[in-house]
């Protein structure tokens, strides 16, 4: 049990696809303009996310090695085709919000990048959890960051007026530029909490995390390598 709450939190915390990680950072600074559309766009992300690596650690030991970033491709492009398609049917406003930014969750970096480094290597139960931490991770930082933007750039929250009257948005933090700066601002603040992630431990440890050149034997090198 405590490994797979130990893959949720993985996903929250100690390893944010976002806020971490820096992964999947074109939906993030397109569509966080608002926090529905973070949400629409992490419980989607997440939903393929869970089922591609539940399929994916099925059929690990099935896809031969030469074929696996095709395989890998196929499978989840089939999911999100599904789940478009599903969104397109009965959540239309929040299709025609998110628009392209749907179906290129094909090529999503934190989906191959799971599927090739955690799916492939383990049983389906941590797959799955690990899936779903890195997906509500995913979820919670669209959904934060679009709040913020979309307070400070609308005045409003979930479509409801929270400025005072007479409090003029601030415009920029709709735009590109002003999810760069919520984002950085987001991680300053993470910063300043000394929240321990994975890799402020590794910085403080004295790794660099170059494990390919590197001597030392450590559990960051197994997991990188999976041996």
């Amino acid at each position: 049990m405590k490994k797979y709450l130990e893959r949720l939190y993985n996903g929250l915390v100690k390893e944010n696809p976002t806020l971490i990680l820096m992964l999947g950072m074109c939906p993030t600074l397109a569509v966080s303009t608002r926090a529905m559309n973070g949400i629409g766009m992490g419980l989607s992300t997440t939903a393929v996310l869970i089922l591609s690596n539940l399929v994916i650690s099925a059929l690990r030991k099935a896809i031969p090695d030469q074929v696996r970033l095709p395989a890998y491709i196929v499978i989840v492009a089939s999911l999100v085709t599904v789940t478009e398609l599903l969104i397109e049917a009965y959540l239309p406003s929040l299709y025609e919000a998110l628009g392209i930014y749907i179906p290129l969750i094909v090529v999503n970096c934190i989906i191959l990048g799971r599927a090739e480094a955690y799916a492939n290597k383990h049983s389906v139960g941590l797959s799955v959890m690990d899936g779903l931490g890195m997906g509500l991770g995913f979820t919670v930082a669209l959904t934060l960051a679009g709040l913020l933007r979309e307070v400070l750039g609308n005045g409003t929250a979930f479509g409801a007026q929270v400025l005072p009257a007479g409090v003029e948005p601030m415009g920029i933090f709709i735009q590109p530029p002003g999810a760069f700066l919520i984002i950085a601002l987001i991680i300053a603040v993470q910063n300043a909490l000394g929240i321990k992630t994975r890799q402020r431990k590794l910085v403080e440890s004295g790794c660099d995390g170059m494990c390919a050149g590197c001597t030392r034997v450590c559990d960051h090198a197994e997991e990188v390598t999976g041996k």
